[in-house]
């Protein structure tokens, strides 16, 4: 179960907020949607709440989301999609 109740000094509100904004910057335009974004914020806020505070390691958590989203979205046929 993930980890509720986290609270984050203002300081690491902006690095994760920078590190998303550049994450999000590196991916091809069409990716850059806002349910990538959510997914990618969602990664990021996972890790700082484990303790995460270094920014390419916040990074590349972020990017491993879209890798992982893209390959299993590719494993689902259309039809499954759909529901």
């Amino acid at each position: 179960m993930g980890t509720i109740g986290a609270v984050f000094q203002p300081e690491l509100i902006e690095l994760m907020k920078a590190v998303l904004d550049d994450a999000m910057a590196t991916l091809p335009e069409a990716n850059r949607t806002s349910a990538m974004k959510v997914e990618m914020a969602s990664q990021i806020l996972a890790c700082a709440a484990k303790g995460e505070r270094d920014p390419v390691a916040l990074k590349t958590a972020a990017l491993l989301a879209v890798v992982e989203r893209t390959h299993y979205s590719r494993d689902i046929s259309p039809e499954r999609r759909a529901v």
